[in-house]
């Protein structure tokens, strides 16, 4: 394998100042859970965040209600489909890969609530 010098004013990052903490499922968890927020807070009250998830060449896609995290690796997510069926999906962190989507709110009745907050398992 060849090693390639970076170019002068593009300095290589230092790893070994970073906290072994920033590879924990729990870091990982903050930094979702803001993603999520901030997108849930540009969507009106009718709609919520969907995920879309592409996993072993199949869609799926769910109403998202919560997220949680067990160290130092797993994510859970926690939603529901249009028709209403339970939805959990865990992955290891390194797996994740969803886009956030606008979807209607199964009940749009109800107050909005906030997403996965304080969530652990």
């Amino acid at each position: 394998m060849e090693y390639t010098r970076p170019e002068p004013g593009f300095p290589m990052p230092d790893t070994a100042s970073r906290s072994a903490d920033e590879n924990l499922a729990g870091t990982f968890y903050r930094r979702l859970l803001q993603w999520v927020s901030d997108f849930d807070q540009s969507l009106d009250e009718e709609h919520g965040v969907g995920v879309r998830s592409v996993t072993s060449g199949q869609t799926m896609v769910f109403h998202l209600s919560g997220i949680s995290y067990c160290n130092p690796a797993l994510m859970r997510f926690v939603g529901a489909t249009d028709e209403g069926e339970p939805v959990e999906m865990i992955q290891h962190v390194s797996q994740i890969n969803m886009v956030l989507v606008k979807m209607r709110r199964l009940d749009p009745e109800q107050p909005k609530s906030k997403i996965g907050l304080g969530s652990f398992w």
